[in-house]
């Protein structure tokens, strides 16, 4: 593949259209009675899903229950109309309960907002500079350390609800919150351990028999409706916190003054950070799983707003929410319409339900999170890297210690640091042939087709082709590698890709190419790889990607007709 191909948008693109709301672009496709159908059943069976989790993760954040549900309606609807994926669904997420929790904590909801104003504008003008390609580029042991991270402060933060028990005050430090817990074991709760046992039960159970149910849903209104009809005593979200509004109302907002408005720029730069990884992910994922490509400086600009939106109407912040997402795709979603439909839902439920969410019981959302932080650890991807190189395996650990006994914001950017000087020093002691992809490229939309560009070859199987890699396949790189082999033109039978120009691999670099290979094997294709060396085959072995290997060219053509029908023997020249 020439470097050529990198140059994947051509210069006569309208820097405008790289802005456009993906839901102009559906429409303007057309939309039919049939694409209503599939997004409204698609919507409306997310918002089923949205509604017990964003009740969860506001009550894991330190607020009221229903700034979830505010934050699921708003944020959800702006991120649909005005964002750069097809099928985003935006609400709160894991990632920011333990900056929510810290800075409600501190300097109360009033602090919240403030912090959420000035995360919103971040992403705005990080979206309107084009900087979004950049955020992409966090490496997959940072990723997971922190997801990892987060996922054990919040589980921590759930045992008291868990097991019902009465603390007089409760630690914002992990450590420190299991120190308060074992204290107060003596007010241990059997009927709130039954509940929540019988919830995570239930959503197990769902799950693994019925996975296209709504588990969560199913299992707390299963055990809310057991609590208001035995009377068992466990704490309600009405007994704590009151009755959820059945409608929106515009937030009183009080700006902290200057000096506030300074000590909170850590936490804006936090949710602006998480912000913009978590929500650029749930599109690279939902890229993987559709095929479509959306658009990363369009998708943060719709995530500043619907952060500023959920600060006006009393929310908390939005990102992203990859499951959620992931839901909206296998059910059926066509265009951002789905989304806007699931906040419609997530709407209609509150204002017919809400006197009824009061019977909900705290150790069943608890047990609905503990499923959400088992999800939010990633233990396989935890232990494939763990197995990996000695470098990626101390960004993990120093990120994922990092988020659980210092700052979030902090380990991300040790992370990185840690990951750049890592990747110089690999570069530094190899020779780097010439890569065929610059580090970092444009924005690009959808519609933007490279010139497909193979090697100089001899004669082939006709459905074969084989492209050239050149240059380290890391963190930066790994997704400019994986856009343009995921835009090479219609796949072949079989796909040879010759890598001896490929001197380094590390973990993210080889879970992109473990994404591409199996997206290949989907469609149809066999790819192969061609002479490449020991460290990157080690490392792809290490990350449990697994596909034909041959030493020498000669040999990886030998494989491919090993794959191919018999008619396709005949030879072509190019």
């Amino acid at each position: 593949m020439s470097s050529s191909s990198a140059k994947l948008g051509s210069a006569s693109s309208p820097a405008w259209h790289l802005f456009v709301p993906k839901l102009v672009t559906a429409l303007r496709e057309g939309y039919g009675l049939a694409d209503a159908r599939a997004d409204i059943f698609a919507g409306l069976t997310v918002s089923v899903v949205a509604i017990p989790l964003s009740l969860a993760l506001a009550i894991a954040s330190g607020v009221a229950p229903g700034r979830g549900l505010f934050t699921a309606i708003v944020a959800g609807a702006v991120v649909s109309a005005l964002g750069g994926s097809r099928f985003q669904i935006a609400g709160p997420t894991g990632a920011f309960v333990v900056v929510v929790a810290g800075i409600v904590q501190k300097f109360g909801y009033a602090g919240l907002v403030g912090a959420m104003l000035m995360a919103g504008v971040l992403l705005i003008v990080t979206g309107i500079a084009r900087l979004g390609t950049y955020i992409k580029f966090i490496p997959l042991p940072v990723v997971t350390g922190f997801t990892s991270g987060i996922a054990v402060v919040i589980f921590t933060s759930q045992l008291g609800d868990l097991f019902g028990l009465q603390l007089i005050h409760a630690p914002s430090n992990p450590f420190d919150k299991l120190i308060a817990d074992a204290a107060a074991l003596g007010t241990l709760n059997p009927h709130a351990v039954a509940v929540a046992g019988a919830t995570l039960a239930i959503v197990l159970l769902v799950q693994r028999f019925m996975p296209r149910a709504p588990a969560f849903l199913l299992a707390i209104a299963c055990a809310g409706a057991a609590v208001w009809l035995f009377k068992i005593p466990v704490s309600t979200i009405g007994s704590r916190f009151g009755a959820i509004p059945s409608t929106l109302s515009v937030a009183h907002i009080e700006m902290p003054d200057f000096a506030t408005l300074r000590m909170l720029l850590p936490a804006a730069f936090t949710i602006f950070a998480l912000g913009g990884i978590e929500s650029l992910l749930s599109a690279v994922v939902a890229d993987a799983m559709t095929g479509r490509r959306h658009r990363a400086n369009c998708e943060l600009v719709a995530q500043g707003l619907a952060n500023i939106a959920s600060a006006v109407m009393g929310g908390i912040p939005a990102t992203g929410a990859i499951a959620r997402t992931a839901t909206n795709i296998r059910a059926g979603a066509r265009t951002p319409v789905a989304g806007i439909v699931h906040s419609a839902g997530v709407f209609a439920t509150m204002a017919l339900f809400a006197p009824l969410a009061g019977f909900l019981p705290l150790a069943a959302l608890a047990a609905v999170l503990t499923v959400v932080c088992w999800n939010m650890a990633e233990t396989r991807v935890f232990g494939l890297i763990l197995r990996s190189s000695t470098e990626d395996r101390l960004i993990l650990i120093v990120t994922f210690l990092l988020t659980i006994f210092v700052d979030l914001s902090f380990a991300i950017g040790t992370g990185v640091v840690l990951a750049s000087l890592v990747f110089a020093r690999s570069v530094a002691s190899k020779p780097v042939a010439d890569r065929i992809v610059p580090i970092v490229s444009e924005d690009i939309d959808e519609m933007v087709s490279p010139n497909r560009s193979a090697i100089e070859r001899p004669s082939l199987p006709s459905e074969v082709e084989v492209f050239q890699l050149n240059g380290p396949l890391f963190f930066a790189a790994a997704a400019e590698y994986e856009t343009i082999l995921a835009r090479s033109g219609g796949l072949p039978r079989v796909l040879i890709l010759r890598m001896a120009g490929v001197p380094m691999i590390d973990a993210t670099g080889a879970a992109a190419f473990g994404r591409f290979s199996r997206d290949a094997h989907s469609r149809g294709t066999i790819v192969v790889l061609s002479e490449l060396s020991e460290a990157p085959l080690a490392m792809l072995t290490a990350m449990n990607v697994t596909v034909p290997f041959a030493h020498t060219f000669a040999e990886s053509i030998a494989i491919a007709r090993r794959f191919l029908p018999e008619k396709s023997g005949d030879q072509r020249g190019v």
